[in-house]
């Protein structure tokens, strides 16, 4: 019998990682895609988020109007947008949080 040791060593090999895009320094231009992505991030969030709470608005109105809407579906949808809607308010306050914590740093 085996020791789980060597039943570890005899699993598949990790491969390495992939490359990591270095951060942009002090003087790149605000205009260059690593400046330019926290915004992109935040307006992708901000779409998925709404896309999130038309997709609920769509099936309770589905459901309302007597279209072929199941409940189990429109309580998953309107959670899923609850759900998202929480989160991001989460990750807002964290990032005023983190600029107020920066702005009150002494130079």
């Amino acid at each position: 019998m085996s020791s789980p040791i060597t039943a570890a060593r005899l699993a598949a090999p990790v491969s390495a990682p992939s490359p990591v895009s270095p951060l942009p320094g002090p003087g790149s231009p605000a205009g260059s895609p690593a400046g330019s992505s926290f915004g992109t991030a935040l307006a992708d969030a901000i779409g998925r988020v709404d896309q999130f709470q038309q997709n609920a608005q769509s099936s309770i109105g589905k459901f309302l109007s007597g279209e072929d809407e199941e409940v189990h579906k429109v309580a998953l949808a309107t959670e899923q947008a609850s759900i998202s809607f929480d989160l991001f308010l989460q990750v807002r306050n964290k990032v005023v949080s983190a600029y107020q914590e920066v702005m009150r740093m002494q130079m």
